[in-house]
Formats: structure tokens, sequence, C-alpha cells
């Protein structure tokens, strides 16, 4: 409420009238004297003082009520509980005060709301009619996952948690209800969903009634196949997912394992065992090294319990609440090296090896810097960072790693990193530095073609802002994958080092001037003759040359690619860019 008062008023007078109008209306008060534009007081109501009545508050059916909720809190059987610490995991109410409340505060009090805390609960409960003989092994409390809502980082998220004291996390019919109508009002509300994921799987014995039913557990993937590309779906595992469990990670947008703790895999090492008769442990099966490096299944590793919550902190710092949203934009911070450094990072050699992490270091903010996937595919980096505050999505060849040659997890990774930036409307800057796909007979096996076409369909099929810059090797079908000229980019900058080609100068004088040259007896002269050839066709494919045709927009000088790059995606960040009508590819 705004009260105006005359202009004679002092400001002690302006503040008791405040304070008195805020404590009698219980609404908050601003006091204008005069003419004045400012308040010269405010007050806020006070906080109501309600009389005991007669001790009778709370009531007996109220304290009944407390009693059954810190029991629920309480979890399972306590000799699983007490298993927690030699398998070095948190009791799940306890992670979820790490993740989303105070450390040691009580049970129950992490999240914003919880939904379905009685599930099961006639189940297993002593005073149920429904229970004849009370055992505490048979203890389901919220049958063994929470669902709620809860602040995270200043954003709202839903969450899903396992409880890994209630049968080893398993999920049964009530916590498949709870599991589905938490993705359901995701989809309606647009907010991101949060899975700590500790379950061994579906409930065996219990299977009737949530495996096979419409809206039962294969239901899951159905909804997060509906989430993805609607809200980030981030997933941390905490245990060793087996079977059904195993399947939430990997439609989640981002996975990320714990040390010495995750797992995942189709069938445990017992089953594997009696289908194929291999002898396997868990982590060896299905552990971080697996999806980190193999797989490319998992995202990130992390080091323990606190890390996993970083780790999605700075992951959600880059992403939007649902798609069509505009990711949070951070404050701008100068490059961790002098962008007028630049052009001394990339050797002279074009076929001379550096990390191209040490060009990002000088174009990219500082500490923006958040690689996912590093140890899978490493020939091409896919990382998100911050130009001038902006989240950007970079797509970087590594020359460090087999000179960059693409290889087919590499196209596989870069082709679902694309994909998901352009579903959260993230920039993309496309860093090309490579001799091209990469041939051989065990590439083919590996479905380079396969894999190297879903690269170039989900650069074709991206609409958000792309800049590509041609750092030095363009070859192949290379330059096709990292956003060349014909993929429509908003620019295709050069670096004076760039070369754009169908293959490099060595492998081309092979193909085309192997007969002229072996033609000619002496070494000396033949070696002259190709170092001519070498030349000749260096200044065809040089990037000079193609800015001279328009091929590329222009050749820059690499001290200034930051702030060209800060120029055009703050230029094209509004541009509009469709795909033909049709109800999709069937690439990806």
């Amino acid at each position: 409420m705004r009260v105006h008062v005359g202009s004679g008023a002092t400001d002690e007078e302006a503040s008791a009238i405040a304070s008195a109008l805020a404590e009698h209306l219980a609404v908050e008060v601003a006091v204008v004297v005069g003419d004045g534009e400012e308040p010269a007081a405010t007050a806020t109501p006070p906080e109501p003082d309600y009389p005991v009545d007669d001790g009778k508050r709370p009531g007996e059916r109220e304290e009944a009520l407390r009693e059954e909720i810190a029991d629920i809190l309480d979890g399972g059987p306590q000799k699983y509980k007490d298993r927690l610490p030699e398998q070095g995991k948190l009791f799940v109410r306890d992670r979820l005060n790490l993740w989303f409340g105070e450390a040691g505060g009580e049970p129950g009090e992490a999240l914003s709301f919880e939904d379905g805390k009685f599930a099961a609960f006639d189940d297993y409960h002593a005073d149920s009619p429904r229970v004849d003989e009370y055992d505490e092994s048979d203890r389901v409390p919220a049958d063994g996952l929470i669902t709620g809502g809860a602040e995270f980082d200043g954003r709202d998220v839903h969450v899903m948690a396992n409880d890994f004291t209630v049968k080893a996390g398993s999920m049964a019919a009530k916590g498949v209800e709870k599991f589905l109508r938490m993705q359901q009002r995701a989809l309606k509300n647009g907010k991101p969903v949060v899975y700590l994921m500790d379950s061994s799987g579906g409930r065996i014995d219990q299977q009737t009634g949530f495996f096979a039913n419409r809206e039962g557990i294969g239901k899951y993937y159905y909804n997060h196949s509906m989430l993805s590309g609607r809200v980030p779906q981030i997933c941390v595992l905490y245990g060793p997912c087996i079977a059904g469990a195993a399947y939430t990670p990997v439609f989640a947008d981002f996975t990320i394992m714990v040390e010495e703790m995750s797992a995942m895999a189709i069938a445990s090492p017992r089953m594997v065992k009696m289908v194929t008769g291999e002898e396997i442990e868990m982590q060896e099966l299905g552990g971080p090294e697996v999806h980190a490096t193999h797989s490319g299944s998992a995202d990130l590793v992390a080091e323990d319990e606190r890390h996993a919550r970083q780790l999605v902190a700075d992951l959600l710092s880059y992403l939007p609440d649902a798609a069509g949203e505009t990711p949070p934009r951070a404050e701008s911070r100068p490059p961790a090296y002098d962008p007028r450094g630049t052009d001394a990072v990339i050797p002279d050699d074009p076929n001379r090896a550096y990390d191209v992490t040490d060009l990002l270091d000088r174009v990219v903010d500082a500490e923006s810097v958040f690689e996912l996937q590093p140890d899978y595919g490493p020939e091409v980096i896919t990382a998100f960072a911050r130009i001038d505050g902006r989240p950007v999505g970079v797509v970087a060849n590594q020359p460090a790693q087999r000179s960059g040659a693409i290889f087919p997890d590499a196209a596989e990774k870069a082709a679902e990193f694309i994909w998901t930036c352009d579903a959260y409307e993230i920039p993309l800057l496309y860093l090309c530095d490579t001799p091209g796909f990469m041939a051989g007979s065990q590439v083919e096996k590996d479905a380079i073609l396969e894999k190297g076409k879903k690269f170039i369909y989900a650069t074709s099929s991206a609409t958000v802002p792309q800049q590509t810059v041609v750092v030095r090797k363009a070859y192949g079908a290379g330059i096709y994958a990292m956003g060349g000229p014909a993929y429509e980019p908003e620019s295709v900058l050069g670096l004076p080092s760039g070369e754009i080609a169908i293959m490099g100068p060595e492998a081309a004088i092979n193909a085309v001037y192997a007969n002229e040259l072996a033609e000619i007896d002496d070494e000396d002269a033949r070696r002259e003759r190709e170092q001519e050839l070498r030349e000749e066709y260096r200044r065809d494919i040089d990037v000079h040359r193609m800015a001279s045709e328009v091929v590329i927009d222009d050749v820059i000088e690499p001290s200034t690619l930051r702030e060209e790059l800060v120029a055009r995606f703050d230029f094209y960040a509004d541009i509009e860019k469709d795909v033909p009508d049709k109800k999709h590819g069937t690439v990806l």
C-alpha cells in the first residue's frame, strides 16, 4: 500500500504512520511525504503472535501424523542404513540435504515439497489392517522413491531420488506412479528434472501391476522421450543401476557417474554369467571408466557426492529451464590468456599437433569452459563456454588427439551435443582444424559413414546462431560436419593459417601427380618438383583465396577473434532460421 501524507511530516512521523498501518492492515506500507516520488518510510506487518489454545495445539491427530512422518523419513531397515558408510554413500535424506538444504538439516526439510510420502504406507506399517505381522525387513517407506520440487542454486527443479535402504532402491507400483506423475508435471510446467538414481531396477517379486501396464515402468521411457528437448533432464548415478533402471541415465540429456560407486548395465554380473558364461565384476561391466571412455553413456565422472552436486550446478548455469527460453547469461569476463597471443598458439607447420584448449583460453571467458565426455571421442572437443557472458556450445577439432581426424565416436559425440545445444537455444561455435573423417577398415566396421552422417545432419538441422572459424586444416567432409559455408552458418571466418580443400597437399599430389613424379629419375629434381606442386596446391586452398572468391566471409587477425565472435553472436542473437515443413528427418 502506498500512502501520501502532508509535506510537513517528519521522517519519524512517516515511519510511525507506516508501522501503525502495516500492523493494523497486515500489509506492506510505503509512506510518501508531500509531492515526493520515493517513500520516506516503509514498513512490513509484524509476524502474528498467536495465543496457544489451552495446550490443544497441535492436537492428538496431528501428533500422531508427525510420528508417522518421522517414521517414513527414517527410511528403510536400520541394517541397510548401517551399510551405507562402507559403500561410501549418503542416506538419501542426507543426500537431499546436501543438494537442496543444509548439511545436517532435519530429514524432509530440503525439498520445497514432497509428493507421495505415504506411498505404500498401508503395505508395511505396523498399525495397518493389511499387515498381519510386522517385520522391519518389509519396510518400504515412500515405496523407496522420493519425489518433489526443490530450489537448486536459485532455480526450481523437479527431483526424484531412490532410497537404497528400501529394497536396494528397487521400483514397485506406487513408486512407479510417483515417478510418472513427476515426469508428467515437468512436461506441463517446463522446469528441469534431476534424477538422483540408486536403483537395482524393478521389484521382480512384485512386477504384477507396474511392469507391462500402460501406466507402468515402460512409460518412464515414453515420458523421457517426450521430455527430451522440452526441459533439461540430468541424472546422477549413486549406485549400480541395472536393467530398467539403467535406461533413465541414458535417456537423460546429461549423465554423471560417481567414481567407485556408480555402475549401469543392461544386466547384472550374475545374469551375464547365466546368459553368456562370462564372469565379470560390476565395475568392469559398467563402471564409470566403461561408460565415460568406451560407450559414451556418461558425460562426466564425479569424485564424490559433493563433486557431483557441483558439476550439476555448473551444468545448469548454461541451460535454460525449458526449450524456447533464453539460456542464462553471466557477467562477462576477459579470457584467461591475452587474445593478442592467439596466433602464437597455432603452429606454422600445418601438420604439427597443438592443444586447441590453448586457443579457447584466448577466446572465451576465463574459467567458463565446461567440457562434456572428455575421454570419449577426444579428437573432437564438445564443451559449453561463455563469450562475453553468453553461453555457447563449442565443437572444436583437437589436433593433439590423432591429428584431429574425426573418428566414429567423436562424430557421434559431436552430433548429440549439437542436437542438445539446438534444443535449448544455445548458439554454436565451430573451431575447424581437421584432416577430415578417418579412413580404414576398422573405422568402416565402427560405422564411420553412419556416425559421420549424423554429425553432418545435426549441423545441417540446427537452427541456433552458428559461427564457424577455419583455424587451420579444413579438409574433406570435415568442413561439412564443422559448419562449413554450405551449411549456412551466420559467418565463416578464416585465420591466416586456414586451408580448405578436398584433401591435404601430400595426399593430393600423390593422387594427381604420382605418374609424373615417377618418371623423374633424379631424386633432387623429383623432390624439387614435389615442393613446387605442394606450394602451388597450397596457394589454391589458402584461406585468402577462399576469401577472394567469397567462399568465406572474412580473414581476420587471430588477436581479434574474440571480439569478432562477440560482435557476431550479439548481432545474430535473434536470427530466425527454419527447416523444411516436415514431420522430422530420418537420420537421428
